[in-house]
């Protein structure tokens, strides 16, 4: 059988080509998993200390639980630095955090370093660190639960509207913006808010040195500077992320050649207004509407 010398030529030239093409798809392809294991830090970077930043309103948040368990279980995480700068959120929220970051510290250096403000749920959030820092200017404190709601009765009577309501018992959607509250359902209302106030109140007792008589005279929803949180041992000493790094190097034999590296922990699916939207909901308006807890958070009174 003959061959084309034109057609043996031709088809070398087009394996050749195939080749150069098939080792070009190879890089690209390498490159995106790169890429992508780069952003979900999948790559083996090493040892390194985590930096964790909670900012904004804290609500429930399942993408930051779940990023909170892999630093716990990640042996190239040696200690985690939690940068707190927010007023609070839902006590769930708090709550969630709180539990996410006492795990980790069971097996690695756990530090918060506040920012502006790390008042209400923020500052539960702070107490799973085995060591608070803040700024002297830092706001922490605000140390309580808060559920409001308004009743707009006579606004609806004004403009014509009677709001109907059919309910199963007299406390069912209690407290709600369009009926009166009742005695009973205040002291029910009261009971709820309090017996979580007595859960945030044992926590502080539980991670921080003060009595608890102490504490109570300071738990009364006041605010704080970072100062005056130091003189009253709710954080342990005025400092910065360097400051933080410091102590774990000499108190938690860190090795001090460390890297730090900033985990991201959400998804940021809600904007600001959204989270806004939902505390409003929690804190206004009955639990027929909203279901999801009640709110620690600190909120400025406007003058």
């Amino acid at each position: 059988m003959s061959y084309d010398p034109d057609a043996l030529l031709d088809r070398r030239r087009l394996k050749r080509r195939l080749h150069v093409w098939q080792a070009i798809t190879l890089l690209v392809v390498v490159g995106a998993v790169l890429v992508l294991l780069q952003g979900r830090n999948a790559l083996l970077h090493g040892e390194y200390i985590a930096r964790v930043q909670i900012e904004g309103l804290i609500v429930r948040d399942d993408a930051r639980n779940r990023t909170l368990a892999r630093l716990a279980e990640d042996a190239d995480v040696r200690a985690v630095i939690v940068h707190i700068d927010s007023p609070g959120g839902s006590v769930v929220g708090g709550e969630d955090l709180y539990r996410g970051l006492r795990s980790i510290s069971e097996a690695k250096p756990v530090v918060a370093v506040m920012g502006t403000v790390a008042t209400s749920e923020a500052y539960m959030a702070a107490l799973a660190a085995d060591r608070i820092f803040a700024r002297e200017g830092s706001i922490t404190g605000s140390i309580g639960i808060i559920l409001q709601s308004a009743n707009v009765l006579e606004l609806l009577g004004k403009v014509g509207v009677e709001p109907v309501t059919i309910k199963s018992s007299e406390l069912k959607g209690i407290p709600s913006p369009v009926e009166p509250l009742t005695p009973v359902g205040r002291a029910a209302t009261e009971a709820v808010v309090l017996n979580l106030y007595d859960f945030f109140v044992d926590l502080v007792i539980e991670r921080r040195p003060i009595e608890g008589a102490d504490l109570r005279a300071l738990a009364d929803g006041r605010v704080f500077s970072g100062r005056q949180g130091v003189e009253n041992r709710l954080i342990d000493a005025i400092g910065d992320e360097a400051t933080a790094i410091d102590w774990m190097v000499l108190a938690r034999n860190l090795p001090a050649e460390l890297s730090v590296k900033t985990v991201r922990t959400s998804t940021d699916k809600e904007g600001l207004l959204e989270q806004l939207i939902g505390l409003a909901g929690k804190s206004l308006f009955s639990n027929a509407l909203t279901l999801d807890g009640l709110v620690s958070l600190w909120q400025p009174s406007p003058r």
